[in-house]
């Protein structure tokens, strides 16, 4: 499950980095589909992230504002931490988490992360298309990527 979890990060950081290279309107124009624009879905991966670690931990999120690209990416790195805290830690896989009424395991709810990211991440790669712009590619068999000791210490 760790290795997904990288994977996504490293995806999440590529496409930053790829980011860096539109307009501000680029960044912000309002797209057909996913949650809007291409920054305000790199928001929306990190704040849902974050919101279901929270419900798994029992803890109150709170809504994650609209940032500047900059801003999504330092709480994204930020978030990060609290989140490998917990992929490092023992928990049970199928106990219940109660979220808005509804019952889920922890192992249903991590996938569900993992998914949600990449789902979101072919969205990004059709609005680059769109742009006439190379996306970030999503080949995991292909891509070398770091160690899991880059987020995962020993």
């Amino acid at each position: 499950m760790k290795h997904f979890f990288e994977y996504n990060w490293q995806k999440r950081e590529e496409w930053f980095d790829w980011c860096e290279k539109l307009s501000e309107e680029q960044l912000w124009q309002e797209r057909v589909g996913g949650v809007g624009s291409i920054g305000e879905t790199l928001l929306h991966i990190v704040g849902v992230e974050y919101s279901w670690i929270c419900d798994i931990l029992e803890k109150t999120d709170e809504a994650v504002p609209r940032h500047s690209l900059a801003g999504i990416r330092t709480l994204s790195n930020e978030l990060r931490p609290e989140i490998v805290a917990f992929l490092t830690t023992k928990y049970d896989p199928q106990k219940i988490v109660v979220d808005h009424g509804d019952r889920h395991t922890i192992d249903a709810i991590l996938h569900h992360i993992i998914i949600h990211e990449i789902h979101h991440i072919g969205q990004l790669s059709v609005w680059a298309r769109e742009l006439h712009l190379a996306p970030i590619s999503a080949n995991y068999v292909r891509e070398h990527f770091p160690s899991l000791e880059k987020y995962f210490e020993k």
